[in-house]
């Protein structure tokens, strides 16, 4: 069984809340000031950019450039307001504690789990995001049912969503819990296990980051989906939740979001006809 732990869903869906997330305080009142109205006096939009979490975020160190999915929604959105980019750096737990802090307007690519609905709050989702497997060389699978045998040994990053999938879904499989998804990946890589369980971002990119392991496959029956959203601070003053809501159902309805995440994945080489048609995006 697992741990009661606090499981936080990004990048993919799957790194672990941090604990000062799960012990934060109630969300201050509002300073006297909205963020719609500071954006608009200030002419700045703040976000928490992670680095090294492509296809969202990617920033050339020399250059001192970001670029990702996340990165051309921000520009846009800021282009509504003739605005520049604030980006400070963070994690998915940071992010949210940087949320009610004060520090950002924007922190992207967070599930809306329900100890974060909690302290911040949350846009309709951008896009959901399956889940899947990237077994070694051979290795097929394409329902759950597949994986929850005895023989079958499963790599997953502990305190992660790819770790409760895994249990609650092939509960009867050897499951390997290791601390790093990299270090999943190595297992399969060795043959230690058969599979690692990933998201479809991660899991897309692992394939091309690794020619030594096998393809990326959706699992089915049941299919694991998780919304991905943008977190906001909570205020009273709901015009800026309006406002992206609005812009994200904008976006998603003309596909334009696709094509960002498309230019996202193609960062670390993943192009249209790499992603398996089962992937909803």
């Amino acid at each position: 069984m697992l741990s009661r732990r606090s499981l936080a869903f990004g990048a993919a869906g799957a790194s672990v809340l941090l604990a000062s997330e799960a012990k934060a305080q109630s969300p201050p009142a509002d300073a006297g000031q909205s963020t719609m109205d500071r954006i608009q006096q200030t002419k700045t939009l703040r976000i928490a950019a992670l680095p090294g979490e492509a296809p969202y975020f990617n920033k050339d160190i020399a250059a001192g450039e970001w670029t990702g999915m996340c990165i051309e929604m921000t520009k846009d959105i800021a282009g509504v307001f003739d605005a520049k980019v604030e980006y400070i750096e963070s994690t998915y737990g940071n992010s949210v504690l940087d949320l009610q802090a004060n520090k950002i307007d924007l922190a992207f690519a967070l599930n809306p789990t329900p100890k974060r609905a909690l302290v911040i709050g949350f846009t309709h989702a951008f896009y959901l995001h399956g889940f899947g497997m990237v077994g070694k060389k051979g290795f097929k699978a394409s329902n759950w049912s597949d994986l929850d045998k005895p023989d079958v040994k499963i790599a997953v990053d502990i305190g992660s969503t790819h770790e409760l999938s895994a249990r609650r879904f092939a509960s009867h499989a050897q499951i390997i819990a290791l601390p790093k998804r990299d270090d999943c990946i190595i297992a399969v890589q060795s043959g230690r296990a058969d599979c690692v369980i990933l998201a479809v971002n991660l899991g897309l990119t692992a394939v091309k980051k690794n020619p030594g392991l096998g393809e990326f496959q959706m699992l089915h029956s049941p299919r694991v989906q998780l919304p991905t959203c943008m977190g906001i601070r909570m205020e009273t003053d709901k015009r800026w939740q309006d406002f992206l809501n609005a812009w994200v159902d904008f976006n998603r309805g003309t596909q334009q979001i696709r094509e960002w995440l498309y230019g996202g994945l193609a960062i670390n080489g993943v192009k249209p006809e790499d992603i398996p048609p089962d992937v909803e995006l």
